[in-house]
């Protein structure tokens, strides 16, 4: 199968381009023997360049983020004369973090969204960043190692981080942040995806279905548009913009019939 029959596969175009640029590094480790590495994928991108992968019967590669808890990974393809234990110690020439420190009267102002929202204002494309590890005295972003410059030269200039320390760091220095969770219980007519996301949103049941075909919601990494899709225990369901959770149990029943459902947050 060439290049084209596979693309012709991909109906949407932004994931058609997603795969054509991961078959180009393909290509290009091939002909150079060289390492090749991609932007940010986000879990549904990485879900997808595995299906392709898995489809062309490639097994050179794996996705690096910076650490065991990352979200977002950049896709690594390296040549045959290469071991992944071999490509792995090339990393840190591709991926370096920005470490705000902020100042004392500062801690535990800023959350994910003013550092992504600074970083956007500068002009910088959200592939090129990975994840944003947020403490109550600062933020590690990670970052493709040929925008760090740019980065750090520019959040200098924004009013809110004047007075912070801006610092640039290996890769291998990154801050792990343990998963934290809180739990919450709702109480929801049926399992059906748009009523959980609706409760998850805290937004009507016709929001909730509009949100789903803003193809803003994933289960278990994977994007549903499917309002009536059923929903199991031990799913991870994402919603752009309002977070991650977990169905952890079916606590019971009302009397009415309805279910009464944990659900785990990530915070």
């Amino acid at each position: 199968m060439n290049k084209t029959e596979i693309l012709d596969e991909y109906k949407k175009q932004e994931e058609r381009l997603l795969m054509a640029k991961i078959l180009d590094k393909i290509e290009f480790t091939k002909t150079k023997n060289k390492i090749q590495y991609s932007d940010f994928l986000n879990l549904n991108e990485q879900e997808s360049v595995m299906r392709l992968l898995k489809k062309i019967n490639f097994s050179n590669y794996y996705f690096f983020g910076g650490g065991e808890n990352v979200e977002r990974k950049i896709f690594v393809c390296y040549p045959e004369k290469l071991t992944e234990e071999m490509s792995r110690k090339n990393d840190k020439k591709a991926l370096s973090i920005i470490r705000i420190k902020l100042p004392n009267e500062l801690f535990g102002e800023y959350d994910h969204r003013t550092y992504l929202g600074s970083i956007i204002k500068i002009g910088v494309e959200r592939e090129k960043i990975g994840d944003i590890l947020v403490e109550k005295t600062g933020a590690d972003i990670i970052a493709k190692e040929e925008i760090t410059k740019y980065i750090m030269q520019n959040l200098e200039f924004l009013t809110r981080f004047k007075s912070s320390e801006i610092s640039l760091e290996d890769i291998d220095e990154l801050k792990e942040t343990e998963v934290t969770k809180v739990e919450v219980s709702f109480v929801v007519i049926s399992l059906r995806l748009d009523n959980i996301v609706s409760v998850l949103a805290r937004t009507s049941r016709n929001k909730a279905v509009e949100i789903l075909r803003q193809e803003r919601v994933f289960v278990n990494h994977k994007l549903e548009t499917k309002a009536s899709k059923q929903v199991n225990v031990g799913d991870v369901i994402t919603i752009r913009g309002k977070g991650r959770f977990e169905f952890k149990e079916i606590a019971g029943n009302t009397r009415s019939g309805r279910f009464i459902i944990k659900i785990d947050k990530y915070v």
